[in-house]
């Protein structure tokens, strides 16, 4: 029965996705270290090292459908890995003339890295196609709002206006940055691990360097400069990616949670009907998928650093933080994954009530506009006798419970030198945008030039 929930039968359905289990889960992990066998026989053949008959053979014995599970894991309990085992199946499987060439040359923890790596990469296929989705939804969501004003807030408060194109546009420009990232992860951990018992591939004499050139062309991987058995710098790379967009996501739900309070209600998740709701509330419309991508974000987090504390292995074979490598890096695909699909889910059916944004904007009645209208009396004051003016407003505004605009008309100072109309315009939270629109231009073009731009939108600024 499964400890954790994200794999069991009915709580696997919050976390991760069927999509990335078939990618990073045990049965996977099983045919990949076959498909690694399986490649080696080939590869293997092509130089003349294993008779040329003993690789079909082997490649077609290569299926984790016909393995015995038991006795492999019977086989696993005793020998500490599974390759052992799983080498003396594939043997029988493929026959006694065919099967006395598998695993020629390698070692246990070659067929594990390259396994994993192979997993990495369907991993990372999974990751990349919901990251660009929700990318492109989030571009035309900005697209959309570049000009839809609201408050900003800092400390939870109000700050000043900004819009909430820019507030997407701040959520989009990293999800950017982990897109563009991708080649740099790819390169760095899709390569093949094969080095032989102690990474020096003696047991292949002089034909080392050949088999491996020729096993990486079967699996489409990339050669290392030398076999990383203790160098698992390009996992991690992989794993930080992993931590790195999961704190985008997380960054994104958070605000999304946050402004679907009750007293700020400017966004919601998509509604499907029973989706969030309470055992005893009927109006409940719960942020489910923003806490599913909070909880399964964290999770990574906790797994990144696990990977990291494996990097110090010993000597030419890790004791220990090998094997702990492996009990975190397929979880964290897996919550990633589900943190990734949450937010895609956001993002295309965000429910965006900007009239809601404007009365929340005019909530205090122009003291979001303060600075604005300090930097506006300055001219005519100087910057520290305006400041005292407008900390004079604002307070008679709070006392009173009026606008700052008929706070700043009743101080004499202030009314001797501007009518109302220019008062007025100072106040307009709108006129006080500085560069967000522009900031918002250079978001969306960025994801222009990476063709992640939904169609239909206009070209837009180069």
């Amino acid at each position: 029965m499964p400890v954790n929930p994200a794999d069991g039968a009915v709580l696997g359905a919050l976390y991760g996705t069927d999509a990335m289990r078939a990618a990073m889960g045990e049965h996977a992990f099983l045919q990949r270290m076959l498909d690694v066998e399986a490649a080696l026989a080939r590869a293997q053949a092509r130089l003349g090292i294993v008779p040329a008959e003993a690789a079909p053979a082997i490649t077609a014995a290569a299926d984790a459908s016909r393995l015995d599970l038991a006795a492999l894991a019977a086989a696993t309990r005793n020998t500490g890995y599974p390759v052992v085992g799983l080498v003396r199946q594939l043997s029988a499987l493929a026959g006694p003339d065919a099967g006395r060439w598998t695993h020629w040359g390698a070692t246990t923890q070659d067929i594990m890295d390259t396994a994993v790596v192979l997993q990495v990469r369907d991993g990372l296929a999974l990751m990349e196609a919901d990251l660009r989705a929700t990318i492109t939804a989030l571009a035309a969501m900005a697209a959309t709002h570049r000009d839809t004003v609201m408050a900003g807030r800092t400390h939870l408060q109000h700050a000043l206006p900004v819009t909430f194109g820019m507030k997407v546009a701040v959520w989009l420009a990293p999800l950017l940055a982990s897109l563009d990232g991708l080649p740099r992860v790819r390169g760095r951990a899709l390569r093949l691990s094969f080095g032989g018992a102690a990474g020096t591939l003696a047991s292949l004499g002089d034909q080392g360097l050949a088999v491996t050139r020729e096993l990486a062309k079967e699996l489409d991987l990339a050669e290392a400069d030398i076999p990383w058995h203790v160098a698992r710098d390009g996992l991690n790379e992989a794993g930080c990616w992993l931590g790195i967009l999961c704190g985008t996501l997380a960054k994104l739900a958070t605000d999304v949670m946050l402004m679907m309070q009750t007293e700020l209600a400017e966004v919601s998740e998509p509604h499907v009907r029973g989706r969030g709701g309470s055992s005893t509330m009927p109006q409940k419309r719960n942020p489910i998928a923003c806490e599913y991508v909070l909880s399964q974000s964290r999770g990574v987090h906790a797994l990144v650093p696990q990977m990291l504390a494996a990097m110090a292995q010993d000597f030419e074979r890790g004791t220990g933080p090998w094997q702990a490598e492996l009990l975190a890096l397929p979880q964290a695909f897996l919550l990633a994954h589900g943190a990734m699909t949450q937010a895609r889910f956001i993002a295309e059916g965000l429910v965006v009530d900007a009239a809601r944004m404007r009365r929340n904007l005019d909530a205090t009645a122009g003291l979001i506009v303060s600075e604005a209208v300090m930097m506006g009396l300055a001219p005519v004051f100087g910057r520290g006798e305006a400041h005292h003016i407008v900390n004079d407003a604002c307070d008679l505004a709070l006392a009173e419970g009026i606008g700052l605009s008929e706070a700043l008309l009743r101080d004499a100072r202030v009314a001797g030198r501007l009518d109302a109309a220019a008062i007025s315009k100072m106040t307009d939270p709108a006129a006080y945008l500085g560069s967000a629109g522009a900031f918002v231009d250079r978001v969306l073009a960025r994801a222009r030039s990476m063709d992640v731009m939904p169609a239909g939108l206009p070209a837009g600024p180069a």
